[in-house]
């Protein structure tokens, strides 16, 4: 990748503008009886229209073969080195949320869940259980204090929800709870560090307590915590890409994630409409827009294949708006490919069309993984494609003498 010292050495301010438009879960695989993935399957003429006027390919989050959780997906995205900049989804749903992280936090994100009889996990989002269900619940939890530690528990959405452990001589050097499938007993978390063992303790006990206190409150009658992290300090976009950036996302780990890095996140709707059209309305403010798209996803995640297919033509008629903007450089992708035959995130490659006036068209006629692999961005790293951005848009200046 090239390095973000020589990429801020090269960028300029310039007029121009980009939109950077994120599929989350973009990438399937074909379902059997058609041959054909979700993506191919979606009737997309208008992401079609950019992509025989652009040029395609098909980018590796991470690397080749690494399945990569969202926030490391998406800071390659932004150009950052996603095992360096890797953090815990603790601080990103907590900062999503505007809550006032103060230095010594450590935050776990959480999520509602069912275990059965045996204590083995058979439902880790507790059947996604109402948001209102969510702030009821962590009202039971919320001001618990454990060896001096007070916890501070927010609803984020559905069954979703941060804590924070504050007080003196924490670390979040410690594992998760959440084994991440279902037939598995939550994990006891542990310390990875010597400093560590006592921030360790007091989220087992934390674990214990919430377990007594959901008794009766069915669906929901256990927690599962991951993520554990701290705030970091990064350089942000508008410091290195001489940037003004704004976010259009609805999702509060995104929130979190876009605020970290810089950006101003702007106020939407929760709808595909509602966020296309806050871009628009704030189009004249900001050179760059990251617009996030959540639930294709979702429905890779739940393996439900159409609806993941209706998702994505649901962008695809709201892209209209962004292609009459006519900004001087638009990229759609996803973050990672979520494919709904695995239920999950996948390794597998994720495709990229960049539309710009300056671009090099590759002959490719459709946004699709199999038109993709022909593409002339060939296959990338993710981390490449902000730096192709950037001079597409004009912005970055020439490289020695």
């Amino acid at each position: 990748m090239v390095s973000l010292d020589l990429l801020q050495s090269l960028s300029l301010v310039s007029p121009t503008k980009i939109i950077l438009l994120v599929i989350d879960g973009l990438g399937g695989l074909p379902r059997p009886e058609t041959g054909k993935t979700e993506l191919e399957t979606a009737k997309t003429p208008n992401l079609d229209r950019l992509a025989a006027s652009g040029v395609c390919g098909l980018s590796d989050p991470v690397g080749p073969g690494i399945t990569p959780g969202s926030s490391p997906a998406h800071m390659a995205l932004f150009g950052y080195d996603p095992v360096i900049s890797n953090i815990g989804r603790g601080v990103l749903e907590i900062v999503g949320i505007d809550f006032d992280l103060q230095p010594g936090d450590v935050v776990a994100r959480g999520n509602f869940c069912a275990v059965d009889k045996a204590g083995l996990v058979n439902d880790r989002r507790a059947g996604r259980i109402p948001s209102e269900k969510c702030v009821e619940l962590c009202r039971l939890l919320d001001g618990l204090v454990i060896e001096n530690v007070e916890i501070l528990v927010r609803p984020v959405r559905e069954h979703r929800f941060a804590v924070v452990f504050r007080g003196e001589g924490l670390s979040s050097e410690v594992s998760d709870s959440d084994p991440q499938q279902i037939g598995a007993p939550p994990k006891i978390v542990s310390a990875l560090a010597i400093k560590a063992a006592r921030t360790a303790r007091i989220a087992n006990q934390f674990v214990a307590q919430a377990e007594v206190i959901l008794v009766g409150h069915f669906p929901v009658n256990m927690i599962l915590l991951r993520g554990f992290s701290q705030r970091p300090v990064w350089p942000t976009m508008g410091e290195i890409y001489k940037l003004t950036p704004a976010a259009v996302v609805s999702y509060p780990m995104y929130r979190g994630l876009a605020r970290l890095v810089g950006m101003d996140v702007l106020s939407t709707g929760n709808g595909i409409e509602e966020e296309f059209r806050t871009l628009i309305q704030n189009y004249k403010k900001y050179d760059f827009f990251f617009l996030h798209i959540k639930g294709a996803d979702a429905a890779g995640e739940d393996g439900d294949f159409d609806r993941k297919v209706a998702v994505i033509e649901q962008v695809d008629q709201a892209v209209t708006g962004l292609i009459r903007l006519q900004p001087d450089v638009i990229v759609v992708t996803g973050d990672h490919s979520t494919p709904a035959l695995l239920h999950a995130h996948s390794w597998h490659p994720v495709p990229v069309l960049l539309s710009s006036h300056w671009c090099r068209p590759d002959g490719v006629k459709e946004f699709s993984e199999l038109a993709c692999i022909d593409g002339g961005l060939g296959r990338l790293p993710a981390t490449n494609i902000m730096s192709l951005v950037m001079a597409h848009a004009l912005k970055l200046k020439k490289f020695g003498a």
